[in-house]
């Protein structure tokens, strides 16, 4: 089952699916589960975008090139969500743009920055299993990329003994005759 699932026009497909299941599942997590992202885990949506639009084309035009683009995008989403891991549990500092009020010239726009900021990006507001939500992105990023990768370089193909014709019981199997 998962060397049909590795066949790269049916890889692609999946990969476009899962990664709407995902973005849909943060989205979710945004809007019916009230919990906001911070710029990071916006950022962290980028790719899962062009993971879809990749999966979309490479269904029907060159599979395993977009496999390829693909592995490396889910590459990227990986080093970004693993950077996200390490400001929450404190490796390295903050980024700029996670700072919860820069730019405020008085006391009064400070509240009103404060009030509509979005979390920090080393605030976790929801972990499951003892992961993060960063931490679970790490984790679909790289499973997904030893995927796209195995599908790319077709490691899902069948051993050329495999594919031979099937044969009757006691007959003898032969190669199929190639065209002249």
């Amino acid at each position: 089952m998962l060397a049909r699932a590795l066949e790269p026009p049916r890889a692609c497909l999946l990969l476009a699916l899962a990664s709407t299941a995902i973005l849909l599942g943060a989205l979710a997590l945004q809007y019916v589960g009230n919990l906001p992202p911070c710029p990071l885990c916006t950022w962290q949506r980028w790719p899962y975008v062009a993971l879809i639009a990749l999966g979309v084309a490479g269904w029907r035009w060159h599979p395993r090139a977009m496999l390829g683009l693909a592995t490396l995008v889910l590459l990227a989403g990986a080093g970004l969500a693993a950077y996200h891991v390490g400001i929450e549990r404190g490796w390295w500092a903050l980024p700029a743009g996670c700072v919860a009020g820069a730019g405020a010239e008085s006391v009064e726009d400070l509240k009103r920055l404060l009030a509509e900021a979005p979390p920090a990006c080393d605030q976790v507001s929801f972990t499951f299993l003892g992961l993060t939500l960063a931490g679970w992105n790490l984790v679909a990023s790289l499973a997904l990329a030893v995927l796209t990768g195995a599908a790319a370089l077709d490691l899902g193909r069948r051993p050329a003994q495999d594919r031979l014709a099937p044969t009757r019981r006691g007959a003898k199997r032969t190669e199929p005759k190639l065209l002249r």
